[in-house]
């Protein structure tokens, strides 16, 4: 049963991920100002599939114990905000916008960390890793706002 809950989980994890494929990041965000330590390209992909692996045993093993209604809605919730963002930051190309989503998912991916913590310890510690890149994102997020802040006010307009 571990493995089918698993390859949901997963399944989910991906569908959010395929945002990144729908609104890439282009030349928008190639020609913003970003800080010395943005991480290079090759990390995102490597770096969120290594993440998703990680929410996806959290998951499965959340699903299979006792006592999960609230770390299975928070699971969902911080799922649902992870596939937000990317529509939002390089889709839209607002970045505050962005930064507000961005704050939401960390705020849902603590709370996910301490209730599995409680659950599962294990499923708690597979959100480490995830809190932590959520926490480089937000400063990448609010450092580009700072360092654009007229794209930030105006953001370009959308193609129709």
């Amino acid at each position: 049963m571990f493995w089918v809950l698993f390859l949901i989980f997963l399944a989910a994890c991906f569908a959010a991920g395929t945002t990144g494929a729908i609104f890439p990041p282009g030349p928008w965000y190639r020609d913003l100002d970003k800080p010395s330590w943005t991480p290079p390209d090759w990390a995102f992909p490597v770096t969120w599939t290594t993440l998703y692996l990680c929410m996806a045993v959290a998951g499965a093993r959340l699903a299979l114990s006792e006592d999960n209604q609230i770390a299975m809605a928070l699971w969902a919730l911080q799922i649902a905000l992870n596939a937000l963002w990317t529509p939002v930051f390089f889709g839209l190309k607002r970045i505050r916008s962005g930064m507000l989503v961005l704050s939401l998912l960390w705020l849902s991916v603590a709370a996910c960390t301490v209730v599995f913590w409680g659950v599962d310890r294990l499923a708690g510690f597979l959100f480490l890793p995830y809190l932590v890149w959520v926490s480089i994102a937000g400063a990448l997020n609010a450092a580009v706002w700072r360092l654009n802040p007229e794209v930030a006010r105006n953001p370009p307009e959308q193609a129709r």
